[in-house]
């Protein structure tokens, strides 16, 4: 990402929480942790000041002021350390309602209109970008904005400590004496500029690494998710080396760029460490002139040494805080990707109008693919309450993507859908989604658990879908998409039906796991429990004729016809 759109990322990401419904509370927080940050400066320069004092003492041997003086560093420094423990504490918990804010407002963002479902080709590990980024974005971030507002009330602090201190140095250039007021504290000064400005040069390539690991990493955790996921499929096939292929490669990629992710790491720490050794010793070679003319006691030396160190990490923050500023930017990068392609899926309206109708009716509806290809053209029926559509044709003529377009998830479309008013729908896809929790939550589901009918329902429900060893699970947690087959986890989607008692109910080859006279079973079940129910189905099956009242047969190149069963 360019640098004026990494800065107007940020800014993006930012101000959204500090300018919601939230921001008062925020602002507060954050002004109490600065307020104790500040807090910790003044008492850095008082201990700075007990420097002076305490080694004067002891250069002059005076042992009466030795305990009192000890006496004073020590309540410095339980003050110190009360207000460092509670500067760190309630920044965490600002840390925390920022992250849940953030959190919710992607999460509802992702979910919003089927967001998640368009968003699958759009960008990479959504669920990283929510759990991870977020969370190492609002860190960093209140990390580097609280640590750069403490180093330069430090460096305003102990510039003026470190300028008195310096006292004057006199250079004699031919034959003129040139006096720097404050040497030190410009020493200090260029030291850091130059050392800020060959840091940025040596660890400028970390942000696009950074970036890389990140996404192989997710790339890596994922091609292992999706073997758990189908595990079952992969034995079957004895896909074992193939898997083992893609994750070779995968991991590769991980281990490539982490290299040269060391690499980079290894030529900056290098600079970084040279920096701070060399600041360690610089301090003591330019007071020393003055200690050892007698212009300062030892107490003014170690003071010294103390300012100018504390100037010198101040004006170091940027190198000090380099590796996190690389890390961040790969974080703004990624959610700020996130942001843009959902902010996009948004945008894509279908062209399908919606409206109510005593019956379901659909008039002119086109289809087609992403590539533009046509599936269906100018397609009209009405189908009377109660009655059964039976939707048929090869496999790829746009079955499904029909029953996408009625669902309303299938951009690609025009026409206009009446349904009646206030009418209850459900979508029944050829594999059943299980939620991972108890059996319970899996059988009301979309219903939340706490909302599941009485425990007798749920019981005679699963008994009519012929699941009666599933009765005495109900509270049970486990990976039920893995504990049960295909054809009982159709089962339990048509008790969900029965259990929800909708209006109008669309299956897309939702009984293909089931023998035939099983399939046959769960519709008349439907017919029997749900009689005013409206059933639309995508099917093969010769038996499916028997219990649908009429047929729409697509050819996959727009055409279509339709006749009564």
């Amino acid at each position: 990402m360019e640098k004026r759109n990494l800065f107007g990322g940020f800014w993006t990401l930012f101000k959204a929480y500090w300018s919601s419904e939230e921001k008062w509370k925020a602002r507060g927080l954050l002004g109490v942790v600065i307020g104790l940050n500040l807090a910790m400066v003044w008492l850095l320069v008082q201990i700075n000041t007990w420097y002076n004092e305490f080694y004067n003492a002891l250069q002059e041997y005076q042992s009466e002021s030795f305990w009192p003086l000890v006496g004073q560093f020590t309540f410095l420094a339980f003050c110190y350390i009360i207000i460092a423990v509670y500067a760190i504490y309630l920044r965490q918990l600002l840390q925390i309602r920022w992250r849940t804010w953030m959190t919710k407002n992607y999460l509802n963002a992702w979910m919003a209109g089927q967001t998640y479902y368009h968003l699958q080709s759009g960008t990479d590990n959504p669920d990283q970008r929510i759990s991870e980024d977020i969370n190492s974005f609002v860190s960093m971030t209140l990390q580097l904005i609280i640590g750069f507002l403490r180093q330069l009330t430090t460096l305003a602090a102990f510039s003026v400590v470190l300028w008195e201190l310096s006292g004057e140095f006199k250079l004699n250039l031919g034959g003129s004496e040139i006096i720097i007021y404050g040497y030190m504290f410009w020493f200090s000064l260029i030291y850091s500029g130059v050392g800020t400005f060959l840091v940025h040069k040596v660890g400028r390539k970390l942000i696009g690494l950074e970036f890389d690991q990140q996404r192989y990493e997710a790339d890596f955790r994922f091609s292992m998710m999706r073997v758990r996921e189908n595990s079952e499929s992969i034995a079957f096939y004895r896909g074992e080396n193939s898997e083992m292929e893609g994750f070779t490669a995968r991991f590769k990629n991980v281990i490539e760029n982490f290299r040269r992710l060391m690499t980079k790491t290894k030529h900056l720490n290098f600079y970084v460490n040279g920096y701070a050794q060399l600041a360690v010793i610089v301090p003591l070679i330019l007071a020393a002139p003055r200690y050892f003319s007698k212009e300062m006691q030892l107490g003014g030396l170690m003071q010294t040494v103390s300012a100018f160190n504390r100037v010198q990490d101040a004006l170091s923050f940027f190198i000090d805080s380099y590796g996190t500023l690389a890390s961040l930017a790969a974080v703004i990068n990624r959610l700020s990707g996130f942001t843009e392609h959902v902010a996009e899926v948004q945008k894509i309206k279908s062209g399908v109008e919606k409206s109510a109708a005593p019956e379901l009716t659909i008039s002119d509806l086109n289809i087609s693919l992403p590539t533009g290809r046509e599936l269906l053209k100018k397609l009209s029926l009405r189908l009377e309450n109660s009655k059964s559509l039976l939707v048929t044709g090869a496999s790829g003529c746009g079955k499904s993507t029909l029953l996408r377009t009625l669902a309303g998830i299938w951009a690609f479309a025009q026409g206009k859908i009446s349904v009646p008013q206030n009418s209850k729908i459900m979508f029944l896809p050829q594999k059943p989604y299980l939620p991972l929790g108890t059996l319970r939550r899996a059988l009301v589901y979309p219903l939340a658990e706490k909302d599941a009918p009485p425990n007798e329902k749920l019981v005679e429900t699963l008994k009519t879908v012929d699941l009666p060893n599933l009765t005495e699970k109900l509270d049970a947690v486990e990976d039920w998409s893995r504990i049960l087959s295909i054809g009982e986890q159709q089962r339990l989607a048509f008790a969900r039906v029965l259990l929800t008692a909708p209006d109008f109910i669309f299956l897309d080859e939702a009984t293909s796991a089931l023998d035939e006279p099983r399939e046959l079973e769960m519709y008349k079940l439907l017919k029997e429990k749900l009689p005013a129910v409206t059933i639309v189905s995508v099917g093969h099956r010769s038996t499916l004729y028997q219990v649908h009242d009429t047929e729409l047969k697509l050819d996959g190149a727009g055409n279509w016809t339709t006749r009564e069963i």
